[in-house]
């Protein structure tokens, strides 16, 4: 797995501060990725000096679309935007992870066929598994007209 190419991770997702959750691109290949998280006192979701559980699914999502973001941006294409559909077998410790933490989320895709992916993924904290799951994500062609048809206009 490498980083040849400098890209920030706010040229990888479509979030903007605060929801942009990563804080980098550690390095990626056609398949795999893998990113890092560093959880400060700013945390949109900490709470007494902890994070959630269930933050680990954004976490592990934003890892795919900053693989995906990246495989674009190494085809010379804009960056865009994705939907998570679904998770499987979500395991976290219920405790969550503790501000301060350095995460690494590791990311390999499983399935790709007409803007449909599915990733298995974990997050890691100093090197030991704290997190895993399988990702379903959806990537449209057009997501403008995903966006209109939610909206319920035509």
């Amino acid at each position: 797995m490498s980083v040849n190419e400098p890209w920030p991770i706010a040229e990888l997702l479509p979030h903007a501060p605060p929801l942009r959750l990563l804080d980098r691109l550690l390095g990626h290949d056609a398949t795999t990725a893998r990113s890092e998280a560093v959880l400060g006192p700013d945390h949109p979701f900490a709470r007494a000096g902890r994070v959630g559980a269930h933050v680990g699914l954004e976490l592990m999502a934003q890892g795919c679309g900053a693989h995906v973001g990246a495989l674009a941006r190494a085809r010379g294409e804009a960056v865009r935007l994705g939907f998570l559909l679904g998770s499987r077998d979500f395991r976290a410790d219920p405790a969550g992870f503790a501000v301060g933490d350095r995460l690494e989320i590791v990311v390999a895709q499983a399935m790709n066929e007409a803007g449909m992916g599915v990733y298995d993924c974990r997050i890691e904290r100093d090197g030991a598994v704290v997190a895993t799951a399988r990702l379903t994500l959806y990537q449209p062609e057009d997501p403008a007209a995903i966006a209109t048809m939610m909206r319920g206009t035509p």
